[in-house]
């Protein structure tokens, strides 16, 4: 015993930090050029929750939901995990999404926790966002407009909802199927909603606009100049744990997430509410 008494003061030291590391929001500020969205769209702030994982900050959430209303976003996105199927707690999601949606319009879309609720379990969760004012998107789209111009909302649900045992299709076979029918002519400029982000490769086939993800949680662990150590479905230094991605002419934004599920503690890595902020391409100018 002796010989860890020396350690007890970093213990002691670490412990405020873990705990700062794990409730201190951050407000994450990004700014998106997409090349087909319509002038009227310009300046549109979408606010992405991600992976709450029946995490609370502060009594009622509010610490939360302050962050969210001082961001003053145009439309709210949840993108999957706001509960914990080890431990759901339907009450503290339904109580927050309800709080969102008096802020701005909100859209959810479920992630693999929701897929693996009973299905009864599911459904009340459901019906209880829709009683709270959100949008529902599994499976749909839903089209925005303004001043005449649209923009298309996707939601595709996590691949985990088509599971069936003894099935011998993949969860990408069954992703790209769902998202094939989903972008059906499709001509708007249009962002998803997608908990994964390890399906991206399909959606920019599909010539989806901006796709908003979650699931990685930043790598739980992030190690200066490697960034995250682990993310689910992609093993070791995943290559989507937090950020902005592009490939061709699609882009995607990963939040790093609010909760913890399997991992108990972030490291590095404080849980993070993202703004992003959309414009069309600066005119170019004649000469």
């Amino acid at each position: 015993m002796k010989r860890f008494l020396p350690l007890l003061p970093w213990g002691a030291a670490a412990l405020p930090w873990a705990l700062w590391s794990n409730k201190a929001l951050s407000l994450h500020q990004l700014s998106l050029t997409l090349p087909r969205l319509p002038t009227p769209f310009a300046g549109l702030r979408i606010a992405q929750v991600s992976d709450l994982h029946n995490a609370h900050f502060g009594p009622e959430n509010r610490a939360l939901t302050s962050l969210l209303a001082g961001a003053r976003p145009h439309l709210v996105v949840l993108t999957g995990d706001l509960v914990d199927a080890r431990r759901p707690r339907p009450d503290r999601a339904l109580a927050f999404a309800a709080q969102a949606a008096a802020i701005a319009p909100t859209y959810y879309v479920p992630g693999n926790h929701e897929a693996r609720l009973p299905q009864a379990q599911y459904r009340l969760l459901e019906d209880g966002l829709r009683q709270a004012g959100v949008t529902v998107l599994f499976h749909r789209k839903e089209v925005l407009t303004r001043q005449g111009a649209q923009l298309t909302l996707l939601g595709l649900a996590d691949h985990g909802f088509g599971k069936k045992k003894g099935a011998a299709d993949s969860p990408a076979a069954r992703t790209a199927a769902a998202l094939a029918h989903l972008c059906q002519g499709e001509t708007t400029c249009s962002i998803l909603l997608l908990h994964r982000p390890d399906f991206f490769p399909l959606c920019a086939a599909q010539g989806i606009d901006l796709v908003l993800s979650g699931h990685t949680h930043g790598g739980q662990v992030r190690l200066p100049g490697l960034g995250g150590l682990f993310g689910p479905d992609q093993g070791l230094f995943p290559l989507y744990d937090g950020g902005v991605y592009r490939r061709g002419a699609s882009q995607m934004v990963v939040s790093r997430g609010l909760g913890n599920s399997l991992a108990p503690l972030r490291i590095n890595n404080r849980p993070e509410l993202v703004l992003l902020t959309l414009s069309p391409p600066a005119p170019v100018s004649g000469g």
